[in-house]
């Protein structure tokens, strides 16, 4: 009997903590987007892979024109032989 006393108030404590808890998981909209919350992460990584992409592309038209400015002093044998290098 004295056991009922101390576990009532005790899990009626609970009972409130877990009322908190989801009242304030909704009111912090953790339940707004579920759908898309997964695919969140995987977008991101495409938008930095995208990033990256662009900004390589950018940079090489500038390296390709340092490339021929190098070998314009150059007979056209030698770059011909550097496409049979690769």
């Amino acid at each position: 009997m004295l056991s009922i006393f101390l576990l009532i108030p005790l899990s009626l404590m609970l009972f409130v903590v877990a009322i908190w808890a989801v009242r304030y998981a909704v009111k912090s909209n953790q339940f707004e987007d579920l759908d898309n919350a997964s695919q969140r992460i995987i977008l991101d990584d495409r938008q930095e892979r995208r990033q990256t992409m662009q900004a390589h592309e950018r940079s090489a038209p500038t390296q390709q024109k340092d490339e021929t400015v190098a070998t314009d002093g150059k007979n056209d044998n030698s770059e011909i032989n550097k496409d049979s290098e690769i």
